[in-house]
């Protein structure tokens, strides 16, 4: 039943990305406001990173797991994050037309689809492990997910959109995206559900490493590259919501 539950769980987090596409194909969403949602995504993440995965962890385990799992996860995903780069995936958040069409360079395609499931892939785990130990998944981080997510998948759907790419493409993409995630979070209440707690720390930390060089590497530039001096304040109006949604909702 757990293992569903945390499928469920993935499911509608992931979802949100097939939502932020669709409002991405049918309406044209100006640049301004698709940034200023990127940053405020990013706030509510980073939010949940820092309380609801990291902090826990270390309670759980210690500090010296968590700060190998957290670097562990973050230079992962920085050297998979520059391989897909050398096959077009570098702009595969961007709303505008900095993402490549296929007859710029043979394979983007792919290499955005793989670089898609790169960054959902470390949030469906954490969110599977939350629930482990019978207390429920944890409110903030799925509330964190979910509103990243939105203009994650509106903002790279725009660009795929610009880029000539089908609906077909599109979403092919998000919708395989949300199944990965509830795919994921399955995996992750199953497979650590017998771990001991120092590894599940570690594993929990190394996603947040992930997901927080996720951040810096796609999401903020994409928010700066339109709200400048408001990147700011609207992540942190971000971050503030998740922290009040983690201590009211736990």
């Amino acid at each position: 039943m757990g293992t569903v539950l945390a499928g469920a769980w993935g499911l509608l987090a992931g979802g949100a990305l097939v939502i932020g596409a669709t409002i991405a194909w049918f309406v044209q969403v100006p640049a301004r406001v698709v940034a200023a949602v990127m940053a405020f995504g990013a706030g509510v993440l980073i939010s949940a990173l820092a309380f609801d995965l990291v902090q826990e962890a270390a309670d759980s385990a210690g500090v010296a797991p968590v700060v190998s799992g957290f670097a562990g996860g973050a230079v992962t995903y920085m050297l998979a994050n520059k391989l897909l780069d050398r096959f077009g995936a570098r702009h595969r958040k961007r709303s505008q037309n900095q993402q490549p069409t296929e007859s710029d360079q043979s394979g983007s395609g792919r290499a955005i689809a793989v670089g898609a499931l790169l960054d959902g892939v470390p949030e469906s785990v954490v969110l599977g492990a939350s629930l482990l130990g019978g207390g429920g998944v944890s409110t903030a981080v799925v509330a964190a997910v979910f509103i990243s997510n939105l203009p994650e998948g509106l903002s790279s759907a725009a660009g795929m959109k610009q880029a000539g790419r089908s609906a077909r493409y599109v979403f092919g993409v998000w919708s395989s995206i949300a199944v990965a995630s509830a795919i994921a979070a399955a995996l992750g209440y199953l497979l650590l559900g017998d771990a001991s707690q120092n590894s599940v720390a570690v594993i929990t930390a190394f996603a947040a490493g992930a997901i927080l060089t996720m951040l810096a590497d796609t999401m903020i530039p994409e928010a700066f590259e339109r709200t400048h001096s408001w990147t700011g304040l609207i992540a942190a109006t971000g971050f503030l919501l998740a922290f009040t949604i983690s201590r009211l909702g736990g």
